[in-house]
Formats: structure tokens, sequence, C-alpha cells
């Protein structure tokens, strides 16, 4: 594949959302301090709010990994849409947490011997919801009184709720409204300015085994960088196509023109595009991202069938 014509490793633009190539923008920083703070001081609640394709899984990723590593037990739920029973199932199987019934009140009582115990061995327990706007109010008021789980100074059980901005906006319901004020600490992450959006790309080049050389002209992440409007995953999108079109031109640095191409291709270019010199998207644009990549999944389902380069019409 493309990987030994640019002297790379591995793909650095694959969609899984690996905690290596984590880039550690500003904004992603102080979302990664906020979270471990939150969790090393007992915080309780903790919100991490992101528009489609901007980074919260990998991110959360990341969290796992250090989680693992200072031997922290930690519950992770993926699948948001279950009901009450499904979630004490989810939270009781990853917490490795023996419990011969399934009747709700056993189940609390159980978890709060379980949480007391790690307590008095000075160590917490941390709950992580990903995709969390689809939780039902149901499930989200379950998961409010788990924080009812403590002792008279300390949170015995520390919860992450992610989710897109949907999620805030379905917080801000009367019937949330004891959920909402317990949340001690709101992180972001948000789309890449243009500077960003070369830092990425040339990190996650580094990552993968560059030596470098450059890959793609500054023309060409200019053009990344319009088309995707900073978002990281349609980033991945545009710059893996671009590399494998390079490819089979064989031509390096990857062109602007290879992006465009793939641009229309996703049509991606239906957008109004950016004017000159204004890469990085002012406070005041509101640009619909969830739009932008709303069939994101089919396409990355054609990058997944990318892994057998097929034979590329040339322009004459």
């Amino acid at each position: 594949m493309y990987q030994k014509f640019f002297g790379l490793r591995e793909s650095p633009f694959n969609v899984n959302p690996d905690p290596r190539y984590l880039y550690r923008n500003k904004s992603t920083q102080e979302a990664l301090a906020e979270l471990t703070y939150g969790i090393r001081n007992r915080k309780g609640f903790i919100l991490l709010t992101g528009e489609v394709g901007t980074g919260k899984t990998t991110l959360v990723n990341q969290v796992l990994d250090w989680l693992r590593g200072q031997r922290v037990a930690t519950a992770f739920i993926f699948n948001s849409r279950l009901d009450v029973d499904q979630l004490f199932d989810f939270i009781m199987a990853d917490f490795e947490i023996p419990c011969p019934t399934r009747e709700k009140s056993l189940v609390l009582l159980r978890l709060n011997q379980w949480l007391l115990e790690r307590y008095r061995a000075g160590s917490t327990a941390v709950l992580i919801v990903d995709e969390a706007q689809n939780l039902s109010l149901e499930v989200l008021e379950e998961i409010r009184l788990l924080t009812n789980l403590e002792t008279t100074t300390e949170k015995l059980i520390q919860i992450v709720l992610a989710g897109q901005p949907e999620l805030e906006d379905k917080l801000k319901l009367p019937q949330l409204r004891q959920l909402r004020q317990r949340i001690t600490l709101r992180c972001r992450t948000g789309p890449l300015s243009l500077e960003e959006t070369e830092g990425y790309v040339a990190e996650r080049l580094r990552i993968a085994g560059a030596n470098g050389e450059p890959i793609f002209s500054k023309e060409a992440i200019e053009s990344v960088h319009v088309y995707s409007r900073g978002i990281p995953r349609v980033v991945n999108l545009l710059c893996e196509h671009a590399m494998i079109n390079s490819y089979v031109d064989g031509v390096r640095p990857v062109p602007y023109h290879l992006v465009d191409e793939v641009a229309h291709e996703f049509q991606l270019d239906e957008s109004p595009p950016i004017a000159p010199g204004e890469f990085s998207l002012k406070p005041q644009q509101s640009v619909d991202t969830k739009a932008l990549i709303e069939n994101l999944d089919e396409l990355l389902g054609r990058l997944r069938q990318a892994s057998t380069v097929p034979t590329r019409e040339r322009k004459t």
C-alpha cells in the first residue's frame, strides 16, 4: 500500500480512536487536564461535549488508558441506547462485581458495598458513558442517583458523560435540573484552526514513522482544512484518500488538486467555501458540522474498502 511509498510504518489516518494519535492542541489539553483533575479530586459529575468528529472518543480512550495505568477500576459504556437494567448490567460487569441477582435494590447495595471497600483502600471507581446524548431521561436520572453513593465528604464514584452538543440541550430540560446542578466540571472539544490542522497532520505522520520529508504540500493542507472545517475525523478521511491517490499517481508530496478531487468525491465541496485568507472559523460563524459529516459512516465504510487500491482513472 501507500505506506512504503511515503516511508511510513503504518497508516496515519485510520478512523479508529487510537489514543496514541491524540493531538494535544490547547482545547484538548484543557479538556484532558479538567478530566484528570476532576477524577483525581473526586468531583463526581464531569461533562465532556463536542461536535461530531472532534475527538471526544479518542480523548476518552486516553483517559481510560491513564486510569488503567493507575489501576483505577473503570466501567465504560459505549452503547448508550440501553434501559436501566442494561445500564446496571454493564456497570457490574465492567467493574467485575459478582452479584447473584438483577433486582435493582440488591444490585445497588452490592455496588455501594464494593465502592466503600475501594474507598477505604484509598482508591476510587470511574464510570464513563460515551454518546450520552442518546441516554433516555430515565437512565440519566438513574445515573444521577449514583452520585448519592458517597461519604460525608467525598463521592464514591466518579462519572464522565461524553456526548454531542445535544447532550447540553437535553440537560436543560426541567426534568434533569437536579443532574445539571450536580455537574462540577464542563469540558469541550472543538474544530481545529488552520495552524492546528497543520500540526494535527504533521503529528499523525510523525507517529506513523514519517522521516521529516514533506508528504503534503502547504496548499494541500490548506485545502484539507477548508473542506474539513477543522473536524479531525474529516481531516483523516481527506488525507487518507489523497495519499492513496497520490500513491497511485506516483506523485509526492500530495498536491492540493488531489485533495480537491477527494472532497468532490465525498461531496464535501458542496458547503459554502471559506473566504481566501480566512481558514480558521470566526466565533460568530455558524457551521453545521453535523450536517457536513452526517453520511460519514457510509464514507468510512468506503475508506475501509480502500485497503486494496483500485485502478484509478486518470484525467486526460
